[in-house]
């Protein structure tokens, strides 16, 4: 009989301490640790039984938002200049910032070849707003 590959799952959390807690908790203390892009948000990486099998887990983290959001349009950044009832529907802009580049390349890299995404987030609005952005570079 042949085996099934181990499932690869990459588990983001909100800051480095909730990830390497988790990777604690979840291995036993049991982890390799890698550093990756990020010298703030390193790699944890160790195998657990999940859903009847073994899963290879990375966990990693970011340091809360990843992305800055602004106006698309120099006129809506500066409210003064504008009719403020332009600014509900004016487009936005979403970018990562240049000092969470490197978090970014982080994410990218440990999210290539994983088959699942686990979020371990603050169960807030910012939480769910955090796990969107890390979702949009972990799938892009």
């Amino acid at each position: 009989p042949t085996s099934m590959a181990p499932l690869r799952v990459l588990a983001v959390a909100e800051k480095p301490s909730v990830a390497k807690e988790l990777a604690d908790i979840l291995s036993n203390k049991s982890y390799r640790t890698n550093q990756g892009a990020s010298r703030f948000n390193r790699l944890f990486e160790f195998t657990v039984p999940y859903g009847g099998g073994q899963c290879q887990m990375t966990m990693t983290s970011v340091i809360g938002h990843l992305m800055e959001h602004e106006f698309a349009e120099e006129v809506h950044r500066k409210w003064s200049r504008c009719d403020p009832v332009e600014l509900f529907t004016a487009p936005i802009r979403a970018q990562v910032p240049e000092d969470k580049q490197d978090v970014k390349r982080n994410l990218e890299e440990a999210a290539r070849g994983r088959q699942e995404l686990h979020l371990w987030l603050d169960c807030d609005r910012e939480g769910e707003a955090i796990g969107f952005e890390v979702m949009d570079v972990c799938l892009a």
